[in-house]
């Protein structure tokens, strides 16, 4: 298959750690990938992302074959050249935007609910879905000009064979938190039908990764697991629904852990928590991206290692003019980063006040060092044997 190679290392209990290789790098696991929407980090360059420790980005197929083409993309040389990063690149297949322009708006939901049913209400309202599904694949309209498009399994592979990444997913049909059992069965076999034919279409040595699907349904995730693990994919991801609560997200893990394959990474698609960062760790997973870091970063939020949050925001805390305009101290005083080092509170919340961009840029830094420095502490606790005891420290 692709050129992918992993090679587990310490472990403590489940949580593992592993040495991936990559036709552009090698990688150290567990992990954390921000993710490039566009072929970039949001606020952030590439010479940010190396300066940071960045080891591996994730782009999203759906964005970049709409704007700027998966043509322009491929004529420049691929993904790596096109946005000026030496390291390891992931793309997704465009089935998690199949989702979002679906049932995620005709269910005003996110892939776990915004997040879990039952214990966070959205505010998002239903609106009609300007994408459908079937098993030759999905029907949408681009959110950029409203025009036409059919994506196919076939057809992400082959755009993402253009992009260039050096590991790609497989078109799957990411389901809603409030789809029946039914739905979720059929949209399950869809899920595999589509996997085999990525299958037999992809013709690269760009590692494939398969998607275990399924719901909060223990038979259908066990079902799924198992496919997907019988198949020659190189990596295995777990994607979809993760449950209507964070005890749910746990069992499915729980669930579909004897299934996976020991020498194949596993990679949570879509968590950026900190909290369900370390649960997922001691279950064995080890790849994450998320949007977090840089989405909380624009809503005027920054990160901060315990105890310093508050019980509503454990791990990050408002940036609010009035709280901080006298205030000296960095984000975080427990912070190395470049932004803590040299700038105040104070200041960054007077831009963040007055809207300047680089009131955006230095939120966005400190929290993408946040999480790529939680995986760094992570690693060396699971290769020191102290990974309950980090868990612990930081009140998990």
């Amino acid at each position: 298959m692709g050129y992918l190679r992993f090679k587990t290392g310490s472990s403590e209990g489940e949580a593992r750690t592993g040495t991936l290789k990559l036709r552009h790098g090698t990688i150290r696991t567990p992990e954390f990938m921000p993710v490039a929407t566009r072929a970039i980090v949001k606020a952030l360059s590439s010479d940010d992302m190396a300066e940071l420790g960045a080891q591996l980005m994730i782009c999203n197929t759906y964005h970049l074959m709409l704007k700027p083409g998966a043509e322009v993309i491929e004529r420049a040389g691929g993904l790596n050249i096109f946005m000026n990063w030496k390291k390891p690149l992931a793309t997704d297949s465009g089935g998690f935007q199949a989702f979002s322009l679906g049932f995620g708006l005709e269910h005003a939901t996110g892939k776990i609910s915004l997040y879990f049913p039952g214990e966070h209400k959205g505010s998002r309202k239903p609106q009609k879905s300007i994408a459908k599904i079937d098993n030759n694949g999905v029907h949408f309209r681009s959110v950029y000009d409203n025009s036409k498009h059919f994506l196919t399994p076939e057809g992400s592979i082959k755009i993402q064979e253009q992009l260039g990444a050096d590991m790609i997913l497989v078109l799957d049909e990411c389901t809603s938190p409030l789809s029946d059992k039914e739905y979720t069965s059929k949209s399950l076999d869809r899920t595999h039908l589509w996997a085999e034919k990525c299958l037999r279409a992809h013709d690269t040595d760009q590692a494939l990764a398969g998607i275990i699907q399924g719901g909060h349904w223990q038979d259908l995730r066990e079902k799924s697991a198992q496919f997907i693990s019988s198949l020659p994919f190189d990596s295995i991801a777990i994607g979809g629904s993760l449950g209507r609560s964070k005890k749910e997200m746990h069992d499915i893990l729980e669930w579909i852990h004897p299934y996976l394959p020991e020498d194949k990474p596993r990679h949570l698609l879509g968590i950026g928590v900190v909290e369900d960062i370390f649960e997922a760790v001691e279950r064995g997973i080890d790849l994450f991206d998320c949007v977090t870091p840089t989405r909380m970063a624009r809503t005027g939020y920054f990160y901060v290692r315990p105890p310093l949050g508050n019980k509503a925001n454990k791990f990050k805390i408002k940036m609010v003019f009035e709280r901080f305009k006298f205030d000296s101290k960095p984000l975080d005083p427990e912070c190395n980063c470049k932004v803590c080092g040299n700038y105040s509170r104070a200041y960054i919340s007077h831009l963040y006040n007055m809207n300047e961009i680089v009131g955006h840029y230095l939120l966005s830094y400190h929290n993408t060092h946040f999480f790529l420095n939680l995986m760094r502490e992570i690693r060396e606790a699971i290769d020191d044997s102290k990974f309950s005891r980090l868990k612990k420290r930081w009140g998990i």
